[in-house]
């Protein structure tokens, strides 16, 4: 298991760009390393994420831009950080434990489970700074929520509490403050005992399922299954199943 932690409390943990660089490599190690079968992402203090940490980059907020440079500046950053968490091979638990604003919301959002402390907040801070959302949020949250409730939170940018977030659909499990780093051991672990390359051709299925059309859906299914019939789990799993034992899954 690999656990990740956002460590800068007293900015609320807002990413900076060496921040976010880093997270990148952590993801891409944990997605290659066939030690790592599930990946927890949470963080200290009263804040989840605060979103980027636009103080760090004063200089850059002030110079004279260049067509092309705004989006070149989101493709190679919050584009980079969201999709290192969605192609991620392994199971991603967001483990927020306060306020997730901006691309923190987002990048709570990529993770393929979200656990949630009762303090916790999501903002779509963007509209109240004037700025377009960035960092994936206009393509996952019509996703996970519908357009109209995308742009509810989008238009209005208000705090959305922890069991509004739940009753949306944008949150798995709501738990006390104090349980949230237990439970998110807890879903890490029994998702760790699991078919590791089963569930990444399966969170893969599903995230392109939400691009694809019933042919390309099925078909990448039926790919899938040809490429996990080859894996050693899938073997035990269907041996386990005949034996009437339960199977013992070593991720690969």
């Amino acid at each position: 298991m690999a656990w990740i932690t956002l460590n800068r409390p007293k900015s609320l943990n807002a990413i900076t760009a060496d921040q976010r660089e880093r997270l990148i490599s952590h993801f891409g190690r944990a997605s290659a390393d066939p030690a790592v079968r599930a990946v927890v992402l949470t963080a200290t203090g009263k804040g989840f994420c605060a979103g980027a940490d636009l103080r760090s980059a004063p200089a850059a907020a002030t110079a004279e831009r260049v067509p092309g440079d705004v989006a070149r500046t989101i493709r190679e950053g919050a584009q980079r950080l969201i999709s290192a968490v969605l192609d991620c091979e392994k199971p991603v638990i967001a483990a927020v434990n306060g306020v997730a604003a901006g691309l923190g919301a987002h990048l709570a959002l990529a993770c393929d489970l979200v656990l949630a402390a009762e303090s916790a907040r999501f903002i779509e801070v963007f509209v109240r700074r004037g700025l377009v959302p960035d960092g994936g949020g206009a393509y996952l949250l019509p996703r996970l929520v519908g357009p109209h409730r995308a742009k509810e939170l989008m238009f209005f940018g208000d705090a959305l509490a922890a069991t509004e977030a739940e009753r949306f659909g944008l949150v798995n499990r709501v738990v006390p403050d104090g349980d949230l780093a237990a439970t998110a051991r807890a879903w890490a672990q029994r998702v760790a005992l699991g078919p590791t390359r089963a569930l990444a051709l399966t969170k893969q299925l599903v995230n392109a399922s939400l691009d694809s059309d019933r042919t390309a859906a099925f078909a990448a299914e039926a790919a899938a299954q040809e490429i996990n019939m080859a894996t050693a789990d899938a073997t035990e799993g269907v041996a386990a199943f005949v034996e009437r034992r339960t199977p013992v899954f070593r991720g690969r």
